[in-house]
């Protein structure tokens, strides 16, 4: 499979030809996704939750997601590596955008990191994201890293002034450069008005149809405890299986049927002679 482009994903888009992302946050996260064929690979800092323990994304430091993107990294071959730079590595100043996005381009090798919010600041943080040389993917919609502001965890454009915000602010971070932009947690139709607008991919999660889709891969997989949002759909339920596994081998430790005879090493009488004789002479 051909390593995927930039413009391979635009004429995925000009094609219709569904562009398909998934996160990783690990080494073997990355091979799942590598041998699954998927388009992009997101880093996502919903790693502070589903792989920290954070209560939200907003804790999760660069450095942290650094060493999860690296591992990502070694994992990945042809799919296109989007990297989340985390909150408060971007809000002060265009500098300190880039400086972050450059640390996430030559320490992890992302081919593209994502920023969330399309507010004035915003815009400019991309502008000079990209004119430093790296690629920009937007996010838009429900913004984790904002969520607060937003009044929670809850699904953007459904009245008329959030919804005019959307297609406004879509168009700004499209003419400021981004290449792609995920929408998250907005009604089907909001969005297909925007993929007749704009020129760019649009990656949808809880969206609607859109040029592409993107899940966390814990969501999707069943690792993830407890309720999950709305859009989410369950392939697996991998987290359950880990539990019942992990159960069964703590039962057979406690009642002594693990380790049986096959999963022993014999010694030889060689070996045995020499420790009794070590042994004895101390």
């Amino acid at each position: 499979m051909p390593q995927v482009t930039i413009p391979a994903l635009e004429q995925k888009r000009e094609r219709r030809e569904p562009i398909v992302m998934v996160t990783a946050y690990d080494y073997p996260g990355a091979r799942a996704a590598e041998r699954a064929g998927v388009d992009m690979v997101l880093v996502g800092d919903s790693a502070a939750q589903v792989v920290l323990g954070y209560g939200s994304t907003v804790p999760v430091t660069t450095d942290e997601m650094l060493v999860l993107a690296r591992a990502v990294r070694r994992g990945t071959e042809t799919a296109f590596l989007v990297c989340d730079v985390p909150f408060g590595s971007t809000e002060v100043s265009d500098a300190q955008a880039v400086e972050t996005s450059v640390r996430f381009a030559k320490e992890a090798g992302a081919d593209a990191v994502k920023l969330e919010g399309g507010s004035a600041p915003r815009l400019s943080r991309i502008r000079a994201i990209v004119a430093a040389g790296i690629p920009v993917v937007a996010h838009l919609g429900l913004t984790p890293q904002t969520a607060t502001a937003l009044g929670g965890l809850r699904a953007q454009g459904r009245t008329g002034t959030t919804a005019a915000r959307l297609v406004r602010e879509a168009r700004g971070v499209q003419e400021a450069g981004a290449f792609c932009l995920v929408v998250e947690a907005v009604p089907a139709e909001l969005t297909a008005l925007l993929r007749e607008e704009l020129r760019i991919p649009i990656i949808g999660i809880g969206a609607g149809e859109a040029d592409g889709q993107v899940l966390v891969a814990h969501d999707l997989l069943g690792i993830t405890e407890g309720r999950t949002a709305k859009f989410v759909k369950r392939y697996a339920s991998i987290g359950d299986d880990a539990a019942a596994a992990i159960a069964a081998y703590a039962d057979e430790v406690r009642s002594g049927a693990f380790p049986a005879p096959e999963h022993r090493y014999a010694a030889t009488p060689e070996a045995l002679e020499a420790a009794r004789a070590e042994l004895a002479s101390s």
